[in-house]
């Protein structure tokens, strides 16, 4: 599949899935509760991972762009600063007692800070983020792979998925993280990293920081953002609604990428 046809299929799908994003932001917990709209995003997710399988390759890489292709300034969609006494905490002291904790279905749990990540191979992208909510932009991000970090932790044979659990409360009591997933494929694809700059500055906040995950291949709301922790596992049973990711749970597609 080439170049062109890839970027039809994705804007055809954030424009779909643009459209059903504005409904979801506008009454996300009405549509959600209803019996016919989580049904009526289920066919188009079946549809939608089946025309992936058949025109493209999982490996194939994102279009990368160009200095000169940056976009003027990188919106902060979502969470602009995590309601958590821990995050707070952390960011109070520019992140010096963060770690990063790797979990789960590993040989070897293991957890990073900030410096470590840093010193693991880094990569460099200049992309474009395509979000539900109708709005895309590009940017330049460096971060760790996400392949030799999960090399160092060594998973094991039964691992299917990363799950990723944010900083970001989504209940008052301080419960439900945000959470998002991906399968093994795109956790170790050359594109997938734990992004700690963009366009050459620290991470800030409001877009973040320390780190966040970048799945270039995938809409938007896959990237999370504000990333405490990574449990590898075999399935979503159990996690959360069991569907992968917070708003998977509210019934977006899961796999929402080329």
């Amino acid at each position: 599949m080439n170049s062109i046809d890839s970027r039809r299929r994705r804007n055809f799908l954030v424009r779909t899935l643009g459209a059903t994003g504005a409904l979801l932001l506008a009454g996300c917990n009405r549509l959600s509760q209803t019996e016919w709209f989580p049904k009526v995003l289920g066919v188009g997710e079946q549809a939608s991972d089946a025309a992936a399988h058949l025109v493209t390759s999982r490996k194939s890489m994102a279009q990368e762009f160009t200095e000169a292709d940056r976009s003027p300034q990188f919106r902060a969609n979502g969470t602009a600063n995590p309601n958590s006494a821990e995050y707070q905490a952390l960011a109070a002291r520019a992140f010096a007692d963060w770690r990063l904790t790797v979990g789960g279905l590993v040989e070897k749990p293991a957890s990073f800070s900030l410096a470590e990540l840093r010193a693991l191979p880094a990569r460099t992208q200049i992309t474009r983020h395509d979000c539900v909510e109708g709005w895309s932009a590009i940017a330049k991000w460096k971060g760790a792979r996400l392949a030799p970090l999960l090399d160092a932790v060594q998973p094991k044979p039964q691992a299917r998925f990363a799950v990723f659990y944010c900083a970001d409360p989504m209940a008052e009591d301080g419960t439900d993280l945000y959470y998002e997933s991906i399968d093994m494929e795109d956790a170790r694809h050359p594109q997938t990293i734990l992004a700690y700059e963009i366009n050459d500055a620290a991470l800030p906040i409001a877009n973040g920081a320390p780190i966040r995950l970048r799945v270039e291949r995938q809409l938007g709301y896959k990237h999370a953002k504000y990333v405490m922790r990574i449990d590898l596992v075999d399935s979503f049973a159990g996690i959360a609604g069991g569907n992968g990711g917070y708003w998977e749970d509210q019934g977006y597609q899961w796999f929402a990428g080329i």
